[in-house]
């Protein structure tokens, strides 16, 4: 119900600093676990090893901020133009976030397919949501 208030009054720049903030520091968090694990199959000790972890962290971070900014903007953008606060507009958004994650492979196959799976997801939680 919150959600629901703040995409009509919220300016989507501020929504999607908020989601970038939040979901990139939970890369971020990932990465700081993952890093560690990582740096120990590649025998990394010491200096290497504090800098591999670093920029894990940097790394998650910053990837998991710019989709969450881009599926948030997306989705915010699309409420405002279709004036309507349902299911599609994270379909759409999920759609965009999908093949901008996907589109680093350069196989269409993988684009369409991972656009169609993060779309799925996306409109199934804003279904629930609403429901």
């Amino acid at each position: 119900m919150m959600e629901e208030d703040v995409y009509g009054v919220v300016p989507c720049s501020s929504l999607a600093v908020e989601s970038i903030l939040r979901v990139g520091t939970a890369g971020a968090i990932w990465g700081m676990c993952i890093g560690p694990y990582e740096a120990n199959l590649q025998s990394l000790r010491g200096i290497n090893k504090a800098s591999y972890v670093t920029r894990s962290v940097g790394k998650y971070g910053f990837r998991y901020g710019i989709v969450a900014g881009v599926f948030s903007t997306t989705r915010c953008g699309v409420q405002r133009y279709r004036n309507k606060n349902d299911w599609v507009n994270g379909l759409i958004a999920g759609a965009v976030v999908g093949a901008a994650v996907a589109v680093q492979t350069r196989s269409y196959t993988q684009v369409i397919g991972m656009a169609t799976l993060v779309s799925a997801f996306c409109a199934a939680a804003d279904y629930a949501r609403s429901s």
